[in-house]
């Protein structure tokens, strides 16, 4: 598998932060989006390729599983498990984030209604903000629609 150094780096340190995964979790992730054609790579494999115990590597492995960041399985004639990354993970991030801003979107409203201000001003601030939340998720929305 063909791997850009510093493409590599920049993703490890994207989905530590943006994801909150732990260096070696982000390491292998980073990695697998570089399979292309979907190969798998083996658990061995990522042992050898991080130089990582097998007790870190099983761990950070199931912890990507159980967040469904990847996914795994078994070619016929093996019994290794393979390990890709998971091909409905953007779906699934961007269906959190809508429900995430659809449930701010909730308590702004219940804070508007309990503040109860005529205000102008607040209340233009409170439309514009609350339009933008309602934009970017039928933005989002749409875009799911197409994954």
């Amino acid at each position: 598998m063909k791997i850009d150094k510093e493409i590599f780096r920049d993703m490890v340190k994207f989905y530590g932060d943006v994801l909150h995964l732990p260096p070696l979790a982000a390491k292998i992730y980073s990695y697998l989006i570089f399979d292309f054609d979907r190969n798998g790579v083996s658990f061995d494999e990522v042992v050898e390729i991080f130089s990582a115990s097998k007790s870190a590597v099983s761990s950070n492995l199931n912890l990507l599983l159980n967040l469904n960041i990847i996914t795994d399985f078994n070619k016929i004639d093996e019994r290794k498990r393979f390990f890709v990354m998971n091909e409905k993970y953007m779906k699934i991030r961007f269906e959190e984030i809508i429900e995430k801003m659809e449930s701010e979107l909730s308590i702004l409203n219940k804070l508007k209604d309990f503040r109860n201000t005529i205000d102008e001003e607040a209340l233009r601030k409170f439309t514009v903000y609350a339009d933008l939340f309602e934009k970017n998720i039928s933005n989002i929305k749409e875009t799911i629609d197409q994954l």
